[in-house]
């Protein structure tokens, strides 16, 4: 049985926790302002040269930042106060507080729990943005907290290194950081959470409460063995407070102090989600189970309007844009300004945000591209809580238009690092709930190959498993009536945006006679039984890893007038084991029919 937080700790403590957010929501404006009276400055004493010298070198220091506070995060953290309970901000109609504190002197197991649920929802140990929910019970027999922890997502690590201002093509150029270097610091990262969580329990322990603590450490992602949602736990520990008090956390090694030191359990991978079994869970101790923090993550549907531009704003900040919110006077329809540093498909960004229940009309989208082409932008996007109908879609289509509905965005936010939720149900009313993973397990190990492309045409993606130009059998060609290969090595996937179709490969898993992986893509005869590969532009596919963090982007030929199928280009297998990407281009006007009886298909 489990309850919310909802003592008299708990009221204070979300007063706190809500001062907080008001004080941190002011800081961020503090900061936007002050980088917009940076730029002006910057603009108005240097040439436009120096300026994007200038700004590609601020930009790798808060990079750089970023990193230094991750290292830091352990060091820092038990550097703040630790909690007391006359630190809590006190209403004067609410009881005195001294009854909590003496329940968690009686080892009353609801006092204790809302105590220390209050210290850590509360702390401000933890940088803006980590996430804050909690799931806490209390064995008294024992003197045993049980804790389920939420930690940070791997996005929490920069994926770019350092950025520079390329003269010549006039655009920012972002180095990667190394893949071993990002698995590397999120592994340390959560570490460090796991033992700054135990320090600010045991610091907090006035009355010596607790002789130890049982704590899980998880995040919310797909799990890679099912392809659903779920918490996925990657560290685990019982520390005893006699012997966690002897270490000097601000020296140790997180990751050798929570597993030697503390003999406790650290994923391997947690870049990938791999999992590790939880000790003591909190449903398992027979008390009442209290959560906080759950809720924190808002609801688009109630969020003030300016507050919910904002975090469009912060949105396309989040994917590697600049981007300001508008004045509410004289904003000329626009509610937020971006700025898209990619060369070619890049440019000026205009975005209307509407915070709809109902389906947005046509007319919106309308008014949005009349917004263009009074500012002279690149595009135009819609980002809306609600949906869109055919009228809308159709007036947009082959337009600088986009439109972003609200399972969209949600998803959009939560693989940015950034929260929001549609109502109690998180669904729209004219969107539908997101189409299940495939049943069968996945592989232990696999890629994702997300496809996307411009224009309207509707197309299958298809994938074969091939030696040579060959393909090994007509079970071996994946499409939407055959969703996986016989060994389960290669499948079809739901997309998430911005994708519009995806397979599964498990490269490592695929069979020893297999030397490729085709990619291809036809014309649908039945959506469009007129239309040719024309329509088919900006194509791209994305390699993404099960936690869909975005490994790589593989450029591919557009398609071309007259041709109704295309090879997107294929995986070979090297001498080394190791496989390299083909770019493909070879069309074919028989569709996919011809494309595929000159793979060896059989086709009735």
């Amino acid at each position: 049985m489990s309850r919310r937080a909802t003592g008299h700790v708990g009221v204070w403590a979300e007063m706190q926790r809500q001062r907080q957010r008001e004080l941190e929501a002011e800081a961020r404006q503090r900061r936007q302002e002050a980088r917009q009276a940076r730029a002006y400055e910057r603009r108005a004493a240097q040439s436009y040269r120096e300026y994007k010298q200038a700004e590609a070198i601020r930009r790798t220091e808060e990079l750089d930042a970023q990193v230094a506070a991750l290292q830091e995060l352990l060091a820092s953290g038990c550097r703040a106060p630790a909690f007391r309970p006359s630190t809590l901000m006190l209403a004067e109609d609410l009881p005195p507080l001294a009854a909590v504190v003496e329940g968690v002197g009686r080892r009353e197991p609801d006092a204790v729990v809302e105590y220390f649920s209050a210290a850590l929802y509360t702390s401000t140990a933890w940088p803006e943005g980590f996430p804050r929910r909690v799931a806490m019970t209390y064995d008294p027999a024992a003197r045993q907290l049980v804790v389920d922890w939420e930690l940070p997502a791997g996005s929490v690590v920069p994926q770019s290194k350092y950025i520079r201002y390329m003269y010549a093509a006039d655009q920012y150029r972002e180095t990667p950081r190394p893949v071993g270097q990002r698995r590397a610091l999120y592994k340390e990262v959560v570490a460090q959470c796991m033992l700054l969580v135990l320090h600010e329990l045991f610091a907090a322990d006035e009355s010596g409460a607790l002789d130890s603590v049982a704590l899980n450490g998880f995040v919310d992602g797909h799990d890679p063995t099912t392809g659903r949602r779920a918490q996925i736990f990657l560290a685990t520990v019982m520390a005893e407070c006699s012997s966690f008090r002897e270490l000097h956390l601000a020296q140790v090694d997180a990751e050798s102090c929570l597993a030697e030191a503390l003999r406790g359990q650290l994923s391997a991978r947690p870049d990938q989600l791999v999992a590790i079994r939880p000790g003591r869970r909190p449903e398992e101790v027979g008390h009442r189970v209290a959560t906080h923090g759950g809720d924190e993550e808002p609801d688009l549907y109630e969020m003030d309007p300016i507050a919910f531009e904002g975090l469009v704003a912060e949105l396309f900040e989040a994917m590697g844009m600049q981007a300001v919110t508008t004045q509410r006077s004289n904003d000329g329809g626009v509610d937020v300004k971006a700025f898209d540093p990619t060369p070619i498909r890049g440019g000026q960004i205009v975005v209307q945000v509407k915070r709809y229940r109902n389906t947005v009309p046509p007319t919106a989208v309308r008014d949005l591209y009349g917004t263009v082409q009074d500012a002279g932008a690149n595009k135009g996007v819609l980002v809306t809580t609600s949906g869109f109908g055919p009228g809308a879609h159709t007036f947009a289509n082959g337009k600088p238009l986009e439109l972003i509905a609200g399972r969209e965005l949600v998803d959009l936010l939560r693989r940015h690092g950034l929260r929001g939720r549609l109502g109690d149900g998180d669904r729209t009313d004219s969107a539908p709930p997101l189409a299940p993973l495939p049943e069968p397990s996945l592989p232990d190990d696999y890629n994702i190959l997300g496809m996307s492309w411009t224009g309207s045409v509707a197309l299958d993606v298809c994938a074969l498993v091939c030696r040579g130009n060959r393909i090994l059998s007509d079970d071996h060609l994946v499409f939407y009536n055959n969703p996986q290969t016989p060994d389960g090595s290669v499948r079809t996937l739901p997309a998430t945006a911005p994708d519009r179709a995806a397979i599964c490969a498990s490269f490592d898993t695929m069979p020893d006679d297999a030397d490729r992986l085709v990619l291809v893509a036809a014309v649908d005869p039945e959506a469009n039984p007129d239309a040719d590969l024309s329509g088919f532009t900006d194509a791209r596919i994305r390699l993404l890893d099960p936690a869909l963090t975005e490994l790589g982007q593989l450029q591919v030929s557009d398609g071309r007038p007259h041709e109704t199928a295309l090879v997107l280009g294929s995986f070979r297998r090297r001498a080394s084991g190791d496989w390299d990407f083909v770019l493909g281009g070879k069309g074919y006007p028989g569709g996919l029919e011809e494309l595929l009886r000159e793979f060896g298909v059989e086709v009735d």
